[in-house]
């Protein structure tokens, strides 16, 4: 493979993870903490509204999670394209 090459495929996947990662976290913020808030509402957790607790706390918690999934991913990707180095 080329350096080229292996640069484009390099980004490639990197750009798909961002994507699929975003995706998650527009489910969690945007989907759970608005669209389904109401049906979540029916859930209680500490006693506030899983709908409430998803719009106001879980998407950050969320994002942070996404954050260090993203760092070990591209760890991962880092070493399998020879750029750990």
């Amino acid at each position: 493979m080329k350096v080229t090459d292996n640069a484009k495929a390099y980004w490639r996947e990197n750009i798909k993870y961002v994507i699929i990662l975003l995706v998650i976290w527009f489910i969690v913020s945007y989907c759970a903490g608005i669209l389904f808030k109401d049906e979540l509402n029916q859930i209680k957790i500490g006693g506030f509204k899983l709908g409430f607790w998803f719009a106001q706390q879980g998407s950050m918690y969320v994002f942070v999670i996404l954050i260090f999934i993203y760092v070990r991913m591209m760890n991962k990707l880092d070493e399998k394209y020879g750029y750990d180095k």
